[in-house]
């Protein structure tokens, strides 16, 4: 993860991103299988990776709610999420979990059925789209305004897969 500058409706905003994407990296899974990711905090920010949605059975250390079931990964600092995806079929999402970096740190997480049968009629294509806002504050001042109790500030626009 890392710091970098992006320009959308004539605004150049500081953004965070991993692997440089915006909207970050899909994570593409097979139900029954294990997620390991690692996470290297390259930002001036701590945070968390929150597994939106996916069921976290025995591994709630892994949730990635910052401040609730583990600390912040700190600047410069490592963690490594380990976790079983089982009965569980569908496109979800990861996102940053403390501060508003979940604005630009987040991702598609899809999780195919074993065998390729699912539970449904089996869709055609898979077209993940990730649904965001855009931002012409930086998002770390953007927290601190609302830790303040100002939530007048709103976002330039909506995105569509960034």
């Amino acid at each position: 993860m890392h710091e970098m500058n992006q320009t959308h409706l004539c605004n150049t905003t500081k953004i965070y991103v991993v692997n440089g994407q915006l909207p970050g990296p899909t994570i593409d899974i097979t139900d029954g299988d294990t997620v390991v990711v690692h996470v290297v905090n390259r930002l001036p920010h701590g945070l968390t990776i929150h597994w939106h949605g996916i069921r976290q059975m025995r591994s709630c250390w892994s949730d990635g709610a910052g401040f609730v079931t583990e600390c912040p990964i700190p600047p410069g600092g490592e963690h490594m999420y380990r976790f079983n995806v089982t009965g569980q079929v569908g496109t979800l999402w990861w996102h940053a979990h403390v501060t508003c970096l979940r604005a630009t740190v987040a991702g598609a997480f899809i999780i195919r059925p074993k065998g390729g049968r699912y539970p449904f009629p089996t869709p055609a294509k898979d077209v993940p789209i990730i649904i965001g806002e855009w931002w012409e504050l930086d998002l770390v001042e953007l927290d601190r305004r609302m830790h303040d109790g100002n939530f007048d500030d709103n976002p330039l626009s909506a995105t569509i897969n960034g």
